[in-house]
């Protein structure tokens, strides 16, 4: 009996120190590999100053002189390395258009911030970034929570504003908006190295689109800015910052053009109420495309020729 109990509380203990073991070990090289990594992440793109601390933003192409010649990209929630995540697309416009990626402040190779990540605070900051180089007039294009921006974003701005272009974007009273994102245990599988495993497990979704090296400094990025302070207080600001937008709408005059995943979305009547969204301005248009939420990876080239095609029409 005392032989069966000692083989039984052996067993146990085996079945506990593995789990226990293999974290640790995660940890360890979390720690390491995050040292090692920060010399491995090339420079790109161009910092300029915003609130007292550098925001980097991708500029590509010449565009033309027209109010429809300069593209403004905002990234969605989340994403670790606009600049590169946007590249696809970026490439395709630049055909036609001067392109600014903005990375807002902790993401890419922009700044942290102790600023709470309010949607006020965060449209302030793009603006001064593009005031500081001096794009007055442009394009508003932006992915997922971006749209949630855009919507005091062209408000304040409507006078530099000459449309709004979402790719899958962010609408108010979308199922789900108020839900906290678990913040908590994003950062504890961060500290003990599981994100960074996970990040490597799925670094084929990039698709072709991005060579290797690019979609290594892509995964550096994640692991860098994927639990980190800045985007960390984003994600807990969520709820808020959809809660404060959740009787807005463009204005009236402001062109909208949103390209929206059509299949297998985990959002209720999701194609419904971009179709709502655009029905509220003068100029709305929804273009529906089947992908998965990051339509730039796969659809870069039909989301600029659209887009060249619809910003046309508009005459400026």
């Amino acid at each position: 009996m005392r032989k069966s109990l000692r083989i039984t509380l052996i067993t146990l203990g085996a079945l506990v120190a593995v789990p226990v073991l293999a974290l640790a070990t995660t940890t360890v090289v979390n720690v390491v590999a995050t040292h090692v990594e920060a010399s491995e992440i090339d420079d790109y793109g161009e910092r300029v100053p915003v609130d007292g601390k550098r925001m980097n933003v991708v500029v590509r192409g010449t565009g033309n002189t027209s109010d429809t010649g300069t593209i403004v990209l905002l990234p969605g929630l989340g994403t670790a390395a606009p600049g590169l995540d946007f590249g696809p697309l970026i490439d395709q416009l630049a055909r036609t258009h001067r392109v600014v990626a903005v990375e807002p402040f902790g993401t890419g190779l922009s700044d942290q911030t102790d600023v709470p990540r309010t949607a006020a605070n965060i449209t302030r900051e793009v603006h001064e970034a593009l005031q500081h180089l001096h794009v007055d007039r442009y394009v508003l294009m932006g992915h997922s929570v971006a749209g949630i921006y855009a919507l005091p974003y062209t408000t304040a701005y409507r006078d530099e504003v000459t449309a709004f272009v979402g790719i899958d974007s962010s609408v108010p009273r979308q199922s789900s908006w108020d839900e906290p994102i678990p913040t908590g245990a994003i950062v504890a599988l961060d500290r003990l190295g599981l994100l960074r495993a996970l990040g490597r497990a799925s670094s084929d979704t990039y698709g072709d689109a991005y060579d290797d090296a690019t979609k290594r400094q892509m995964q550096l990025l994640s692991a860098k800015n994927g639990a980190a302070p800045t985007i960390i207080d984003e994600m807990r600001h969520a709820p808020e910052n959809f809660r404060s937008v959740e009787d807005s709408r463009f204005p009236a005059d402001l062109p909208v053009l949103l390209f929206v995943r059509t299949n297998d979305n985990d959002v209720p009547n999701w194609v419904r109420l971009h179709e709502r969204q655009a029905a509220t301005v003068d100029h709305g248009q929804v273009i529906g495309l089947v992908g998965d939420h990051y339509l730039h990876h796969t659809l870069s080239e039909r989301i600029a020729r659209d887009t060249d095609a619809t910003l046309a029409t508009l005459g400026a």
